[in-house]
């Protein structure tokens, strides 16, 4: 069994390949070729959680395993990430033991790669200045991800931290972007056409005034308790979400707005429909086993070119 960290596995992972795959496993899981259950949650001491995430495509399956401990701290003497992953990869005919992967770097690029194809499936106007809320690693990888998609003419970003901003903008500007930081995100408010919220905020980090023409990815709260968005601006807008039953479970940016379910899409179901105009556009990701696989097809077919 191979096994991959980040850094042998970054280059396997380009973000268009990663587009590509995710828009492919829409189509697969609406065929029922592709399946993933919900995931399990086990609770652990001192509010820290084990999670459980199968999928299979009939080919290939993987379980990706994943701890939050949340009282970690990463950099500090002897400290560890408060997120650590792996992805386990089989042989679906077989149960061979194919690849062991680093599940940071999938679970990042696989979730700012769905935003991006949310945003060409769903956004009215998927161009224009892009606002980033959070300056921690889906943040950067939303940056990088939107970057390789299409021209970004400007990016702003926002963080609790002003510091962390400036230092993600700065990034940013490294990659030839027009970025800067901000140290309030109502500022662009009526500029921006895209924003992403990457925070793990328990409180809305945008006030309900946004352009009605924006297309906004929520991507950060993962919990009930959690909320990256106001109830208001979540009643009034077209709402969609990469999965259903999981944001049923977990997206607490919804659960508090106590919406009628019948009015929120998956994904899936926009893929031939033209989207809805004249009102915001929320996409709402919790994260699902399916968008693992399809990085995982992405990572077998780099490796099996560059035999």
């Amino acid at each position: 069994m191979r096994n991959l960290d980040a850094s042998a596995l970054y280059d396997h992972l380009p973000y268009p390949a990663l587009v590509t795959a995710l828009r492919e496993m829409l189509e697969l899981a609406r065929l029922g070729l592709a399946v993933a259950p919900r995931r399990m949650v086990l609770p652990l001491p001192d509010n820290a959680s084990l999670l459980l995430m199968p999928a299979s495509d009939g080919e290939i399956a993987i379980t990706k395993l994943v701890t939050v401990h949340p009282t970690n701290v990463r950099g500090s003497s002897g400290g560890l990430p408060s997120v650590q992953a792996d992805v386990l990869v089989l042989n679906a005919r077989t149960g061979e033991r194919l690849l062991l992967l680093d599940g940071e770097l999938i679970t990042g690029r696989r979730t700012a790669a769905l935003s991006v194809l949310a945003a060409e499936i769903l956004a009215p106007q998927n161009h224009g200045p892009l606002l980033i809320v959070g300056a921690g690693t889906q943040a950067r990888a939303h940056l990088e991800a939107f970057a390789a998609a299409s021209p970004l003419d400007q990016v702003f970003i926002a963080s609790r931290t002003l510091a962390h901003a400036e230092a993600l903008a700065s990034d940013g500007q490294r990659l030839g972007l027009n970025c800067r930081a901000v140290a309030d995100p109502a500022s662009v408010l009526d500029v921006v056409t895209r924003i992403v919220t990457a925070t793990t905020s328990s409180s809305p980090v945008l006030p309900a005034a946004v352009r009605p023409d924006a297309f906004i990815a929520a991507v950060g709260a993962y919990r009930a308790d959690m909320a990256e968005l106001p109830a208001k601006l979540v009643r009034t807008s077209a709402c969609y979400v990469d999965t259903a039953e999981g944001a049923r479970a977990e997206a607490g940016d919804l659960l508090r707005a106590n919406l009628d379910w019948a009015t929120v899409s998956p994904l899936q179901a926009a893929l031939d429909l033209p989207p809805p105009t004249g009102r915001p556009i929320i996409f709402k990701s919790v994260g699902q086993a399916l968008w693992d696989l399809a990085a995982v097809r992405v990572v077998l077919a780099s490796l099996g070119a560059a035999r």
